[in-house]
């Protein structure tokens, strides 16, 4: 199955721009000095010159806030004012809040790569993010739900039709199931408003969404750790690569794929135990041929080898809650999905982007490695208090916080380099 190209570390890659026919750039071409190569206009603010700059930080802060937050909601018993109750809104926001503005910095800094054609910058940018902002305003303040729906669906909405659009007129067609994720969440995002207001199966569009999130993690993944620890190995004398894309790669993605269709159809289904379970292992496979032991000197390679090592493990943990639910929850196998897997990765991959787009050296400092143990430890901690029922409230209280503080501390280390201008 063809996957996207990793673009994440080189901004500048290069491409033929004389076949990118977008009014920008052919004034750009005739001597227009208001924009610079990359399309973005000079002089503006360098928070808007790429998608990865305002979303990485604003998603971090949401992060950090969200989850202090829910804890004094669930203690407290509190019930937000939107149209959600306690436990949806928190779903709703770390899927359609957190997680959504994670992944459109991504894709909007990777698909002008992977495109040729110019970043969204400037205003249509600032306009973006506007519509992600009034989404997180609407699904907490606005309880009429119809109206909350219609301002929280535009953004994801807006934004798959912004990349459906990139990949057709730049025939980039093998680039489609990134377009086509994004188009499941986006209709996931609308999904959960309609289940808030009684209509349709409680649960079905949060599946939808995350089972869309582990296909594209699957899929950009298993292309990303390879190639970074391949472009990190071949620095180093003397080492074995890791091993190209071949069958089992296909096999795991194929097991995958059905597992993931099977939890969103059949949730409780040994047919779909077994999927989960056996994809999961065949991502276990996949990822001992990328050389994970020999990345353990560098941080900011092994991360990304931990972060799918989480994936395949939820993956597990998740078959074996359908198989064996009295001895493992199935919250606990969800949260190695959400605080392991996602949480791992997006820092991984927003903490390498931040600096290779900014000019800066492509490894972690200690700032860096505490923003890892955090995260790490965090979910682990999230984990655990599925296990240990007499101390769930206080295990769920501690990983929660320690998480939270690891996107705080990267909006802290990270966000002076994402206001800044390039180095």
């Amino acid at each position: 199955m063809p996957t996207p190209r990793p673009c994440l570390e080189r901004p500048e890659a290069s491409f033929d721009k004389t076949s990118d026919r977008s009014v920008p750039r052919s004034r750009i071409r005739q001597g227009d000095r208001t924009r610079d190569g990359r399309g973005r206009i000079r002089g503006g603010p360098a928070i808007l010159n790429y998608g990865f700059r305002p979303f990485f930080l604003l998603g971090s802060l949401h992060a950090a806030l969200l989850i202090p937050l829910w804890l004094l909601i669930l203690i407290a018993d509190l019930r937000p004012v939107g149209p959600f109750d306690a436990m949806q809104w928190h779903a709703h926001e770390m899927v359609f809040g957190y997680l959504a503005a994670i992944v459109a910095g991504f894709v909007l800094t990777a698909v002008p790569n992977w495109t040729g054609r110019l970043p969204l910058s400037g205003a249509p940018l600032a306009g973006l993010v506007g519509l992600w902002l009034a989404g997180r305003l609407a699904t907490g303040f606005m309880a009429p739900p119809v109206a909350a729906a219609i301002i929280d669906v535009a953004f994801l909405t807006l934004l798959a039709a912004s990349v459906w659009r990139e990949i057709v007129v730049g025939r980039n067609w093998r680039n489609t199931p990134v377009a086509l994720m994004l188009s499941l969440l986006a209709c996931a995002n609308l999904l959960h408003h309609l289940e808030a207001a009684g209509w349709g199966e409680p649960g079905f569009a949060i599946r939808l969404a995350l089972g869309a999130i582990v296909v594209l993690m699957a899929l950009i993944g298993g292309r990303i750790v390879p190639s970074f620890t391949r472009n990190w190995l071949a620095r180093q004398a003397g080492q074995p690569m890791p091993a190209s894309f071949g069958r089992v790669d296909k096999l795991a993605l194929v097991v995958t794929i059905l597992a993931a269709v099977g939890w969103l159809f059949w949730p409780h289904n040994a047919v779909t135990a077994g999927l989960l379970i056996g994809g999961g292992a065949l991502l276990c496979v996949r990822l001992s041929r990328w050389r994970t032991l020999a990345t353990l000197r560098e941080p900011i390679v092994a991360i990304l080898h931990l972060g799918y090592g989480w994936l395949a493990l939820s993956l597990m943990l998740m078959g074996a809650a359908i198989a064996w639910p009295d001895a493992i929850a199935p919250s606990a196998a969800l949260h190695a999905l959400t605080a392991g897997a996602v949480g791992t990765m997006t820092l991984a991959v927003m903490t390498r982007a931040s600096l290779g787009h900014t000019g800066r050296q492509i490894s972690a400092d200690g700032w860096t490695v505490l923003i890892y143990s955090c995260v790490t430890a965090g979910a682990l901690l999230r984990l655990g208090a599925g296990f240990v029922p007499d101390f769930h409230l206080p295990l769920l209280a501690a990983g929660g916080l320690v998480w939270s503080l690891a996107f705080l501390l990267f909006a802290t280390r990270y966000g002076p380099m994402l206001a800044r201008p390039k180095l």
